[in-house]
């Protein structure tokens, strides 16, 4: 499991993209002006505010999620229209509902969402809640029902998916037996069942992406720390597999030089297995303090690790919290929090959407400014067109309580 500077041959036709990535890096080229618009500003108050995650499409509509904003500044779910019109359909915080959403939503075929809560419930550990297509919000599943004693787990920053028995799956952030997180399963009947305790040493610790599953059931994923005793001990994060039997394998331990380090983010798998994910920091280790700016890497079912492209700061981009896009021509896309314009957001840039084509060339397609927007950390949506869809948790007005945004090459 060693990282390789080798070019791979495996063909990339994905979760839904194709065609051979030369993984030799090639330069950024200058920024693409695009197609950028911004949907919607948030206004704070009662209306959202803060998303951290991105959007789904149920119909006509856009759903996402909001930290902050609703009746009780404690986020809410909301919907936007291709129009920009925009309506919370439910404001957390009334009681023990929830509070504080940090991740974005999966639907049904009825249309029902499904998300998570990092604080609130009956405990204020977070919650798994269900919101029919009318705007009822039911709670599924309270974290640490038997506080201080949460070995189900807590802190759920982390999305759900669902599986076809309407079964959802997640991570932990913190919780379960040894406290470093969990993955988790929640039944349809609500009841919740931890699949694995990280133990917070080469197995990983503090999961806050994210699961994907392949056509067997195995669960992919990544933690935040663990893995290794660099990182001023904490580790610098995993790539992890979750068997059916509920056995943990490490596929790649970050070593927090050129290989990156600390993966925020969620994976995708292309249809050979590879898996394909995005770094906070490492990389070049000469920029961002000698942390390094954040990288888009790929790990081969065998365990290799190759760096796609390492971020360098400035006009580039760094740091990366969101999961990568692909499209049915091998390209990749994401967000950077920062870098883009260094002359805005008190000269640390507003972040950036990227493209990094098969062979390798990354570009910029937008460089936000602040007033459109600042620190984009959803994943990028990809609808007809090449259209991209996602949000920013702030910039945009008055009250930088951030925007839905969509960008078009």
């Amino acid at each position: 499991m060693r990282k390789s500077s080798s070019l791979s041959a495996g063909s990339r036709s994905a979760l839904a993209f194709a065609g051979a990535m030369m993984l030799a890096q090639a330069p950024a080229q200058p920024a693409n002006a695009g197609k950028f618009r911004v949907l919607y500003v948030f206004q704070g108050g009662t209306d959202a505010s803060g998303p951290i995650a991105g959007v789904i499409k149920r119909g006509k509509l856009f759903y996402g999620t909001s930290y902050f904003g609703g009746t009780n500044n404690l986020g809410t779910v909301y919907s936007v229209a291709a129009d920009g019109t925009e309506s919370v359909i439910h404001s957390f915080g009334s009681g023990t509902d929830g509070a504080n959403p940090q991740a974005g939503l999966v639907a049904d075929a009825k249309g029902n969402l499904y998300g998570t809560t990092y604080a609130g419930g009956a405990k204020d550990r977070g919650t798994v809640f269900k919101i029919t297509p009318r705007g009822k919000e039911t709670v599924l599943y309270s974290f640490c029902p038997n506080y201080p004693h949460c070995t189900d787990g807590f802190n759920v920053s982390a999305g759900l998916i669902l599986d076809a028995s309407g079964n959802l799956y997640g991570t932990s952030y913190a919780g379960g037996a040894n406290s470093l997180g969990t993955v988790f399963k929640v039944a349809s009947d609500g009841t919740e069942t931890v699949l694995y305790s990280f133990k917070g040493g080469s197995d990983g610790a503090d999961p806050s992406a994210a699961v994907i599953a392949d056509s067997q059931g195995n669960l992919y994923g990544t933690t935040y720390d663990g893995g290794n005793t660099n990182c001023s001990n904490a580790g610098c994060g995993t790539v992890f597999k979750l068997a059916t039997d509920g056995t943990e394998s490490v596929l790649y331990a970050f070593q927090g030089g050129s290989d990156g380090a600390n993966p925020f983010a969620s994976l995708i798998m292309d249809a050979t297995g590879n898996l394909y994910g995005t770094t906070w920091s490492g990389g070049s280790t000469t920029n961002c303090s000698g942390s390094g700016c954040g990288t888009v890497f790929e790990v081969a079912t065998n365990g290799t690790e190759t760096i796609l492209h390492a971020f360098s700061g400035g006009s580039d981009g760094a740091d990366l919290q969101s999961p990568l896009t692909a499209d049915n021509k091998g390209n990749l896309y994401g967000t950077t929090d920062y870098g883009g314009n260094m002359s805005d957001c008190s000269g640390n840039g507003c972040g950036t959407v990227f493209k990094l084509a098969p062979d390798g060339t990354k570009t910029v397609l937008h460089a936000f400014a602040g007033s459109d927007g600042a620190q984009p950390g959803g994943q990028l949506l990809a609808e007809k067109k090449g259209e991209l869809y996602a949000t920013t948790y702030n910039g945009g007005g008055s009250c930088d309580c951030g925007v839905v945004f969509r960008v078009k090459e």
